[in-house]
C-alpha cells in the first residue's frame, strides 16, 4: 500500500474503492501501513477508503501541534472535495479526528476510535529516553501489543531512527505536549455523533478506562472490547476488528 502513495501538492496518500468517504489517521508513531488490512477490506466492500500522510515532522515547530494537524484534515478535505466523511483514527490520529469533529462537527458522518489519545495515555512522554538507547525503545514498542512479537524488527527500527533524528524527537515531543494540553473532556458531550470506539482489552497506552470514560462522556457512542489485544487492535487483530467495524457502519445505514 505504501508502495502506492499518491503524491499532489502539500499532499502524500493512498486512496482506493468507491462509496462513502473513510479518511484513516494514523497515529504519531504509526505507519501508514498499520492499516493496511482495514484499508484493502474496506476499499473493497464499498467504501472509498484515504489515508493521508501527516505533516508530524514537516510543519514549523510552533505549528506542530493537534490544532494544526486537525487544520491539515480540513485542507485535505478540501483538496479531494469532500464534504463530509468518516474519521477512523489510531492513538493521535484519533485526537487529531476529535478535534476536528470539535470544530467541524457537520463535516463528520460518524467517528470511529481505537487506542484513541484526547483524555489520557501512557506514553513516551515524561521519560524520553537517550538517543541511542535501543533497548528502551524495544520496551516501548513491544509494550504497544499484547503479543511483544509484533513488534517486529523493523518496526523498532522505524521508531529508533524518530527519536534519534534531532528535528523528528523535537516534534514528536511538541505533539506529545500538545495532546496533553488538548484535553478533549469538556468537548466530547457536545459531539452527537454516532462513535464506534473498538479498544484492546490490554491497551496499555490508553487503557481501558480510557474507553470507558470515552464511552459515558459521548453521547452516542459504543463501545466494543476485542480480547488479547494492545493499542493497536487494526495491527494485532486485524479481521476481528474489520469484522466490529463493518457490523456498525451498517447498523447506522453508513453504507
Amino acid at each position: 500500500m505504501t508502495d502506492e502513495l499518491i503524491t499532489e501538492g502539500k499532499f502524500k496518500y493512498a486512496e482506493a474503492g468507491e462509496g462513502p468517504a473513510i479518511i484513516i489517521l494514523h497515529g504519531l508513531m504509526g505507519a501508514l501501513s498499520n492499516f493496511g488490512s482495514t484499508y484493502e477490506h474496506f476499499s473493497k466492500n464499498g467504501y472509498k477508503v484515504l489515508i493521508p500522510e501527516l505533516p508530524l515532522y514537516s510543519l514549523p515547530l510552533l505549528k506542530t501541534n493537534v490544532k494544526n494537524l486537525a487544520k491539515f484534515l480540513k485542507e485535505f478535505m478540501e483538496f479531494k472535495e469532500l464534504d463530509n466523511a468518516i474519521l477512523l483514527g489510531n492513538s493521535l490520529g484519533g485526537h487529531i479526528a476529535l478535534y476536528f469533529t470539535k470544530h467541524y462537527q457537520e463535516k463528520v458522518n460518524a467517528l470511529v476510535l481505537t487506542g484513541s489519545s484526547g483524555l489520557y495515555e501512557n506514553s513516551m512522554g515524561d521519560s524520553y529516553p537517550k538517543r541511542g538507547d535501543r533497548n528502551y525503545v524495544t520496551q516501548k514498542a513491544q509494550d504497544v501489543f499484547y503479543d511483544p512479537a509484533i513488534a517486529t524488527e523493523e518496526l523498532i527500527d522505524d521508531v529508533y531512527v524518530v527519536i534519534n533524528d534531532r528535528n523528528s524527537l523535537i516534534r514528536t515531543l511538541a505533539i506529545a505536549k500538545s495532546a496533553i494540553r488538548h484535553n478533549m473532556a469538556k468537548d466530547l458531550p457536545e459531539m452527537k455523533l454516532p462513535v464506534c470506539l473498538i479498544w484492546g482489552k490490554h491497551d496499555k497506552v490508553t487503557p481501558p478506562e480510557a474507553a470507558n470514560d470515552f464511552h459515558k462522556l459521548l453521547p452516542n457512542s459504543e463501545l466494543f472490547w476485542i480480547d488479547k489485544c494492545g493499542h493497536a487492535a487494526m495491527m494485532e487483530r486485524p479481521e476481528e476488528f474489520n469484522e466490529v467495524l463493518e457490523n456498525w457502519l451498517i447498523s447506522k445505514n453508513l453504507k
